[in-house]
């Protein structure tokens, strides 16, 4: 499979897909959930987005593809969030422009994470084997809850399943453009995944399998019935975010997605 090579307009592609899915989790948020305050801004070139303290949607996305980034407009990002009491968590692409850079650094910002976009070509030509003993079916809007707790039971290990966790994971699995997908073995849902289908990108995520049941293709089936999907709208990329050096990176990779880049967490604690 070729190698596809980064450039500021493909990266803008995938960062801004990205922002567009967790502005939409935000949108949805609003609509469903009354009484929970949720916020998106225009910022440095992309978008602050708050759906509540300690969200992992509360936080910028692709800031500084658009040019130069200012003190001023860099003051609006701090104060959008410091008005909320919320530390600033911005996920940034090393093809950001230098000045973000020079801003996180000089006002006292630190690295907290780091993961990697990895990224695989999709094309309506390609070819995916069905797996033997694994069901795939697209979840219905009445079995969100179903998939939300199956795929949060799976990811137990690495998260705790707290209330929290499952209203985001529903808040994303409810927004528009987005598909939930069940895995089963022998009538029972063992796994689940997502893809978000926005600007020709199939982003994938959400993916995962009851423990009991690893091993057994769930992952590999659920990954060939989104890429289809992918395909059959349209999408020329899809794209999936995985801790560098993790299982997840290495099953990734294994399925012919390759590290187009790392992007990186920058953080500025709030202090009253």
């Amino acid at each position: 499979m070729e190698n596809i090579l980064l450039t500021l307009e493909l990266a803008r592609r995938i960062e801004f897909a990205e922002a567009e899915a967790a502005v939409s989790c935000a949108e949805t948020m609003r609509e469903l959930r009354s009484g929970v305050e949720t916020a998106v801004e225009r910022v440095c070139g992309g978008f602050a987005i708050y759906c509540g303290p300690g969200s992992p949607v509360t936080q910028a996305v692709g800031l500084g593809l658009d040019g130069p980034v200012t003190s001023e407009e860099f003051d609006r990002l701090e104060e959008f969030y410091f008005s909320r009491k919320e530390p600033v968590r911005v996920e940034t692409c090393p093809m950001a422009h230098g000045s973000l850079f020079e801003l996180f650094g000089q006002r006292g910002y630190r690295v907290t994470e780091f993961s990697n976009v990895m990224v695989r070509p999709v094309t309506s030509t390609e070819e995916f084997p069905a797996t033997e003993g694994v069901d795939i079916r697209r979840a219905g809007r009445d079995e969100l809850d179903l998939w939300t707790l199956t795929v949060a039971q799976g990811f137990a290990e690495h998260f705790p399943v707290t209330r929290e966790l499952l209203d985001v994971m529903k808040m994303f699995a409810s927004a528009k453009s987005t598909e939930c997908y069940l895995a089963g073995i022998d009538g029972r849902v063992v796994g689940g995944a997502t893809v978000a289908l926005r600007g020709n990108i199939a982003g994938l995520f959400g993916a995962s399998t009851l423990p009991d049941f690893r091993k057994r293709g769930v992952q590999t089936a659920l990954l060939h019935t989104r890429l289809r999907r992918a395909a059959e709208t349209g999408c020329d990329l899809a794209v999936s975010l995985a801790q560098p050096g993790s299982a997840s990176n290495r099953n990734i990779a294994r399925r012919g997605f390759q590290t187009l880049y790392t992007r990186v967490k920058f953080e500025r604690e709030f202090k009253a």
